[in-house]
């Protein structure tokens, strides 16, 4: 129960729709250029866990890297 509260505390939404959206596009362009074959090989393999790192974050609207250097783009939240 304390290290459900404690991941809950640190994974707080950090992403804005904005944010979302563009992730989401760019994920969806890595796939169709690898399935193209414009994208291959051990590139190609690359972009997409990119674009998969992309997918899951945007759906989850946490990004671990703006965390250290206190970043986000979530709209702030009225009390």
């Amino acid at each position: 129960m304390v290290i459900s509260n404690l991941m809950l505390s640190i994974m707080k939404k950090n992403m804005g729709s904005a944010d979302k959206l563009i992730r989401l596009m760019v994920a969806a362009i890595i796939v169709v250029l690898y399935f193209m074959g414009i994208l291959s090989g051990t590139l190609g393999i690359v972009f997409l866990v990119i674009a998969a790192v992309f997918a899951v974050t945007s759906f989850v609207s946490f990004c671990p890297l703006y965390v250290p250097f206190g970043f986000s783009t979530a709209a702030k939240q009225k009390k």
